[in-house]
C-alpha cells in the first residue's frame, strides 16, 4: 500500500531553494514514496546575482538574468507559490503565508538569503540606495537616467562598501558613466576586498585607478541627506556633496528566520550539521547565506552563491535520502575560485592554479554563469542571444 504524500516545502527561490526544487525534480521518487514538491518565494523572478551588474551598463537585459520561476519551472512536478512568509510554526509542521494560507511539511528548506542591514546612521534608510534585488537596479537606473538627461556637469556617485559588491559596482558606474562620472569608493577597513586573494585586489585596484574612481579607506558614514555625504576619516569630519549613495556593506539573517527557536551563531545564522539539518532538527535543512556550515571536513563554508548551489545538490539528496530511508551524505565544500566583473568586458579569474584577468577572465566568466544558470532552456536562449547580440550591434551600426 502506497504511503501518504510527503510534502517538502522550501522557503526562497535564491540559488539555494531553486536549485534544490530542480534538482529534487531529477531524483527517482518512488510510487511508494510520492512526493509533492512546493517552492515559496515573494517575488515570480529568480535572479542570477552575480549578473546583477551588467544591468547597470546594459550588456545584459532583466530577462537574461531574472527569469520567471514559472518559465524555469515548466514541466516539473515542483509547484511555485509567490507569496511573502509570515510566520513559521515548527511544532505544528506549518508555514504561513502573507495572504494567511497555510502549507504543511515534512520537510522544510530555509533558502530565503538575507537582507543589506541598514544601520541606524542618520539618513541612510531615507537616501542609500541597495544593490541586491532587480528593483534595486531599477531604482538606480532610474536615478541615473535622469541624471543623465539633465544639464548637471557632473554625476557624483558614492559606493559605500569595498568588498565584492561595491568594487564591482564603482567599476560599472565608471564604465557607463565616463568622464561624467565622478565615482567615490567608500571602505571603513584599510584595504578593499580584505578577504580576497592579492591578485584580485592588485587588479581591482588597478581597474578602479584606470577608471578614475577615488578610494576612501578607513573612512566611516557620518550622515547621509539628499544631496550631501558626510564622512569620518580619523578625527576629520567631511560633508560633500553627492547625488546617489549605494549601500553595499555586509548581509544580515532575516527577521523571520532570527525569531525562529532554533539553534544560531553570535551572527542569527542557523546552525547546521555536514548533511544541512539544522541542529536537533533533523526535519529541516538550512543552506546559503542563513547557514553557519562547517562541512565534512571541518571547513567553514562561506556564504556565497557558489557554496549554495553546491549545498543545492546535497540538501536535495538529503531530503531524498531521508524519505526514502537512504543514509544521508555529509556535504563536502569545493572552493572552485573566484570570478569578479571590473567593468564592462573586464574581469578577474582565480582557481584550480589559473590567474585570469581582462578580456579572457571576462569571457571565461560569461561562460561559466551561462553553464550555472538554472535550466537548459534558459541557457540555450541567453547563449543563442549572447551570440546573436554582437551581429545584431554590427548591422545597426
Amino acid at each position: 500500500m502506497p504511503e501518504p504524500v510527503q510534502k517538502i516545502c522550501i522557503l526562497g527561490g535564491g540559488f539555494g531553494g531553486l536549485y534544490t526544487a530542480l534538482r529534487l525534480n531529477t531524483l527517482p521518487w518512488s510510487l511508494d514514496h510520492p512526493v509533492e514538491i512546493t517552492l515559496v518565494d515573494q517575488r515570480d523572478r529568480f535572479l542570477f546575482a552575480p549578473l546583477l551588474y551588467e544591468l547597470v551598463t546594459g550588456e545584459l537585459q532583466t530577462w537574461e538574468i531574472a527569469p520567471p520561476y514559472l518559465e524555469l519551472l515548466e514541466n516539473t512536478k515542483i509547484r511555485f507559490v509567490q507569496q511573502g512568509v509570515e510566520a513559521i510554526n515548527l511544532g505544528d509542521r506549518q508555514v504561513t503565508l502573507n495572504d494567511q494560507s497555510t502549507l504543511t511539511y515534512d520537510r522544510l528548506v530555509l533558502a530565503m538569503g538575507g537582507e543589506t542591514p541598514v544601520p541606524s546612521i542618520p539618513g541612510v534608510a531615507e537616501h542609500a540606495i541597495p544593490f541586491r534585488t532587480v528593483e534595486d537596479a531599477a531604482r538606480l537606473q532610474q536615478r541615473l537616467q535622469a541624471l543623465e538627461a539633465s544639464q548637471a556637469e557632473k554625476v557624483r556617485v558614492a559606493v559605500v562598501g569595498g568588498g565584492y559588491s561595491g568594487v564591482e559596482l564603482a567599476c560599472k558606474l565608471a564604465d557607463r558613466l565616463g568622464d561624467r562620472g565622478r565615482i567615490r569608493l567608500v571602505e571603513r577597513a584599510e584595504e578593499i576586498l580584505s578577504s580576497s586573494t592579492a591578485f584580485n585586489r592588485e587588479a581591482a585596484q588597478k581597474a578602479l585607478s584606470e577608471r578614475n574612481v577615488w578610494i576612501d579607506l578607513d573612512t566611516t558614514v557620518e550622515a547621509i541627506t539628499a544631496d550631501t555625504l558626510t564622512l569620518k576619516y580619523r578625527d576629520q569630519v567631511d560633508e560633500i556633496p553627492v547625488e546617489i549613495v549605494l549601500w553595499t556593506v555586509g548581509t544580515q539573517v532575516l527577521p523571520l528566520i532570527a525569531a525562529l527557536a532554533l539553534p544560531k551563531n553570535e551572527r542569527q545564522q542557523l546552525q547546521v550539521n555536514p548533511t544541512l539539518q539544522v541542529i536537533d532538527h533533523p526535519e529541516v535543512f538550512a543552506l546559503g547565506d542563513i547557514a553557519d556550515c562547517k562541512d565534512a571536513e571541518g571547513q567553514q563554508v562561506p556564504p556565497t552563491a557558489q557554496s549554495a548551489l553546491q549545498q543545492a545538490d546535497y540538501t536535495a539528496w538529503n531530503l531524498w535520502a531521508s524519505l526514502s530511508n537512504r543514509p544521508l551524505l555529509p556535504f563536502r565544500y569545493q572552493h572552485l575560485g573566484e570570478m569578479m566583473a571590473l567593468g564592462v568586458d573586464n574581469a578577474t579569474l582565480t582557481g584550480l592554479g589559473i590567474q585570469l584577468d581582462g578580456v579572457f577572465a571576462h569571457v571565461a566568466r560569461r561562460l561559466t554563469y551561462l553553464y550555472r544558470m538554472p535550466t537548459l532552456n534558459h541557457q540555450l536562449r541567453v547563449g543563442l542571444n549572447w551570440i546573436e547580440k554582437p551581429l545584431r550591434d554590427w548591422l545597426s551600426a
